[in-house]
């Protein structure tokens, strides 16, 4: 109930908080944007005024580079722009404009700001080019102190066209010649209020010896202007600049207001909307808000109650730069501390198992060690006792010589032993770091082959090695060598003499060695134990075939060390023994 009440508590607060603010910034729409936007944007348009009559009386202006500064005035500021003296007449011609060379090799500049606000999109579809033969009529007059002849059109005409624009009333000028030069605004930016300047002019002038006295002391002067004809409000900016002759200039700009009004209305009514909409935002916006400060609350005691539970996995910080921000980190760094004592305490049982492990099985191999070598020593050194002491009590001089051999081949079994013994403790012991290299296992074969070719003519015995796609192995030669004198010596004890015994080696995805001889079976029940120590086939475990007994366990040794696959299968006269070997 406590959360409940702080989550309820939280939210009203929120939510009054939110609402205050938000009515704030709607009231200040309603009732400041309007003054406020109006003024930023009469604001920017005086100051770029102010720049571009210095730039005007600073730099000399070509009439096509002055023409093409006004126009990026009105596209910049979305303003209507005339340069004229203190009596409203224009001085610079308007800036959209054509030159036209007559017939007779004089030029008349054509205004065509006034045509294009009544007569655009037939002046557009007209696409009229520089170097078009073209007629115009319309009134003419003089204009500046150079007294330039403007025509002002009511309608033109290009051949293989229709007319544009329509009469009005008697026609005093009309002038044919070919378009010289034309300069239009981009029809997408073209604004249809740039016509009203004149009238806005007209209006305007003559002015007032109060506004004249005004402009003369060179002070910008603005007034609000009511177009009738299309119901707008305006502001007129007037800006006095002084050429570098002396003469008094005016730079006259019309900006619309009207969008502003038309804006600020739609506002209003949409406000309505969004105000609603904002409540219901309110709402929500609060709810979770509330939510942020009981949300680390239950995130904290779901963190305790995993570390009563041992689990420090799940436990993660509230970034928070607060009371429970710290005790989050407290609790986190503590139960990283745990988690460190734990996990060290863990190893540490886990390394002492191993120890443990280790030791016994060290004790398992030593005991089976003595075991099984006072197992398999016993034998012969009893023969080699019994034929010693044969010599020692004097045995007939022609039976001296065989008491010798004997003893000399049982001495040389008991080192094999134990050299094996020693070989396969060392092995189990897993002490050994093998030194891995690539090569191919058929030279290996033949290597270990020339090594045993006087046991194999004992049986009159033959080794065949057959590569097939062989590729070379990664593993340690040394202790692969003992792997294939091994098996092979295996072969030979349990081949039939005068057979063959098949080395194979296949390789694709992965290397294959078979080694196959001829002989006696092992019985299937017995497949998987010929791998252990001192076992052997026969039952009466004889020592007739001879071997220690523990190649073949050295041999799963050193293959399990290398991490090799292997086994053992019963061919129709034989046995075949199989090592996987990856490339």
């Amino acid at each position: 109930m406590k959360n409940k009440s702080i989550t309820f508590k939280l939210f009203m607060i929120t939510v009054l908080f939110f609402a205050f603010f938000y009515m704030m910034i709607i009231l200040s729409q309603l009732l400041l944007f309007n003054d406020f936007y109006e003024n930023h944007k009469l604001n920017k348009v005086e100051q770029h005024l102010a720049k571009f009559a210095s730039d005007y009386t600073r730099k000399e202006w070509s009439s096509d580079q002055l023409s093409r500064e006004i126009l990026k005035f009105m596209t910049r500021n979305r303003s209507q722009l005339a340069i004229i003296d203190i009596d409203g007449k224009v001085v610079v011609d308007d800036p959209y404009h054509m030159l036209i060379t007559q017939d007779d090799g004089q030029k008349m500049m054509v205004s065509l700001s006034l045509f294009m606000t009544l007569h655009g999109d037939q002046f557009r579809a007209a696409n009229i080019q520089k170097g078009d033969r073209i007629t115009l009529w319309g009134e003419v007059e003089k204009r500046g102190k150079e007294n330039t002849s403007v025509l002002y059109p009511e309608k033109m005409y290009i051949p293989d066209s229709k007319v544009i624009g329509e009469e009005e009333g008697e026609v005093s000028s009309q002038v044919s010649g070919t378009v010289s030069n034309i300069e239009l605004p981009y029809f997408k930016i073209w604004n249809q209020r740039q016509g009203l300047l004149m009238q806005a002019l007209s209006e305007t002038f003559p002015l007032s010896g109060e506004l004249k006295k005004r402009l003369n002391h060179m002070e910008m002067q603005q007034f609000p202007w009511f177009e009738s004809w299309s119901g707008t409000n305006n502001v007129i900016i007037l800006q006095p600049l002084l050429k570098n002759n002396g003469e008094l200039e005016i730079l006259f700009s019309v900006t619309s207001i009207q969008e502003i009004s038309d804006t600020n209305d739609a506002l209003r009514e949409f406000y309505i909307y969004l105000g609603i909409g904002g409540f219901f935002l309110i709402l929500i916006l609060s709810l979770f808000f509330s939510k942020i400060v009981t949300k680390p609350l239950i995130a904290l005691n779901q963190m305790a109650k995993r570390m009563l539970n041992f689990d420090f996995t799940a436990v993660s910080p509230i970034r928070q730069n607060d009371e429970l921000g710290s005790l989050s980190n407290s609790m986190l760094l503590m139960s990283q501390k745990l988690d460190s004592a734990l996990s060290e305490l863990k190893d540490a049982n886990v390394k002492l198992l191993e120890d443990i492990e280790q030791k016994q099985r060290l004790e398992v191999l030593q005991q089976s060690f003595f075991a099984n070598a006072s197992h398999e020593l016993k034998t012969p050194l009893s023969i080699v006792k019994s034929f010693a002491e044969g010599l020692q009590d004097g045995v007939n001089v022609h039976k001296r010589e065989h008491y010798m051999s004997v003893i000399i081949e049982e001495a040389g079994k008991m080192e094999m032993l134990i050299k094996d013994m020693l070989d396969l403790a060392r092995l189990e012991s897993g002490t050994i770091v093998l030194r891995k290299r690539m090569f191919l296992l058929s030279e290996l074969v033949e290597k270990v082959a020339d090594k045993l070719v006087y046991l194999l003519k004992e049986k009159e015995l033959e080794i065949i090695v057959v590569p097939v796609n062989e590729l070379h192995v990664l593993a340690d030669q040394e202790w692969m060598e003992q792997v294939i004198i091994n098996l092979i010596m295996n072969a030979i004890r349990h081949a039939e003499e005068g057979s063959v015994i098949t080395i194979e080696i296949h390789s694709d995805t992965s290397t294959k060695l078979y080694v196959d001889n001829i002989g006696e079976t092992i019985p299937e029940d017995q497949l998987h134990l010929i791998w252990e120590r001192f076992y052997r086939v026969e039952p009466s475990r004889s020592r007739k075939t001879g071997g220690t007994g523990l190649g073949l366990s050295i041999a799963g040794q050193i293959l399990g060390m290398h991490g090799f696959d292997y086994e053992v299968e019963n061919l129709q006269n034989g046995v075949r023994f199989i090592i996987h070997f990856s490339n």
